[in-house]
């Protein structure tokens, strides 16, 4: 019997049903969902242990790494820059950034790097754990990186460089780091459990998070199985594909403090679920009277398609506005016109301006897979029967 804690708004019932099957059928081991409809949660459960290996509960108030869910609270920041006047998106990046126009890059604009068609998603010498977070390493190799394409010509998911690429424009516009931006004009005034940079203060909610197997169909789960073409890629250690996932290397370990610690804004972000429901929430309509994130243009260019089709990283169709993934096969949020980010292996955050719906599901066991992840999607389709 699983022990679900928190809510549902009458008619929301669905949602919970199917998040206590992703317990009994496909592996879940600790878990949260929120949503939110027309500025009002609706939804807000969680269940199983805190940490991954663990026994104690998951509570109130845990949070847990987001890895590329991160992206999208991240890609707020320079939206709402461009929103304040105060950065140009048809503009080079080495406007902002003057080093960054070495080797072939000077033509590279910031909508480029917003939408993966900068050509930089992966380094001809991967960063060490301790250079990708000392905040100097990363801007200086993606500034002196050849791009893999010319910029703005293709697409490619910019899977680890999006941490320095992002975090160092913002950090030459504002002068402050991307996660101090985020904690004073984002997180702080809406109320969010939201971190890059998790302070020690609230380090003790974070639980640790780790692999876990998805069950097979046969067992009452659902597993996808990826095309050979991507597999194949994902295992050549030539491929682009590793090379961009491996940009830090040897791999991280995301429960260590000093991981946790850092402004990573492609993938170290620590959330509740709640938050990031919140948060998409706040981008197209009023949550709690406060006032909305997004100016109806801003809204536009975060769900207006830049990229489309084959992407040279994840090897499959993907869709990309300024800073979001938008609905598609790669990554079915709930209806066209939705936006938001998956983070590989699990958690999952978008708005539906459409249906006045925004949600958020964050989880401590990472499956495999990039995008859609089957525990995610089952809360989506149940959260999609409701509206």
């Amino acid at each position: 019997m699983v022990d679900v804690q928190g809510t549902v708004a009458p008619g929301y019932e669905p949602v919970k049903d199917a998040f206590v099957r992703n317990f009994e059928q496909r592996g879940e081991r600790g878990a949260a969902v929120a949503a939110y409809r027309h500025g009002r949660k609706v939804v807000d459960l969680w269940a199983g242990t805190k940490d991954v290996d663990g026994t104690a509960p998951w509570a109130l108030d845990t949070a847990q790494i987001v890895r590329s869910a991160t992206k999208g609270v991240a890609a707020a920041v320079p939206l709402l820059l461009h929103q304040r006047g105060r950065l140009d998106l048809d503009a080079p990046v080495s406007t902002y950034w003057p080093e960054f126009k070495a080797a072939g890059k000077e033509r590279t604009l910031v909508r480029h790097l917003l939408s993966h068609r900068a050509g930089v998603p992966a380094l001809d010498r991967p960063l060490t754990p301790a250079e990708a977070v000392d905040g100097e390493s990363g801007p200086a190799a993606v500034a002196a990186q050849p791009p893999f394409w010319e910029p703005g010509t293709a697409h490619g998911y910019h899977a680890q460089t999006y941490s320095w690429l992002l975090g160092e424009l913002v950090r030459r516009v504002t002068g402050r780091t991307i996660g101090r931006w985020v904690a004073e004009e984002i997180a702080g005034p809406l109320g969010l459990d939201f971190w890059m940079g998790v302070p020690d203060t609230e380090a003790h909610r974070v639980g640790r998070v780790g692999p876990v197997e998805a069950p097979e169909a046969g067992d009452g789960g659902l597993r996808l199985r990826p095309k050979r073409s991507v597999t194949e890629a994902y295992q050549d250690p030539h491929s682009l594909t590793r090379r961009a996932f491996g940009a830090i290397d040897p791999l991280p370990d995301e429960n260590d403090p000093a991981y946790r610690a850092a402004e990573l804004p492609a993938s170290a972000g620590i959330s509740t679920a709640r938050a990031l429901a919140r948060f998409y929430a706040a981008t197209f309509g009023e949550v709690d009277g406060g006032e909305r994130l997004f100016a109806p243009a801003t809204l536009t260019l975060a769900r207006t398609e830049e990229s489309s089709g084959p992407d040279r990283v994840l090897v499959v169709n993907t869709r990309f506005g300024l800073g979001y993934m938008l609905h598609g096969p790669a990554s079915p949020l709930l209806a066209p016109g939705s936006f938001g980010h998956p983070g590989r292996g699990g958690s999952l955050g978008f708005a539906d301006p459409e249906s006045g719906t925004a949600f958020g599901y964050v989880t401590n066991g990472l499956q495999k897979g990039v995008t859609a992840d089957p525990r995610a999607q089952a809360l989506v389709r149940a959260l999609r029967s409701t509206v």
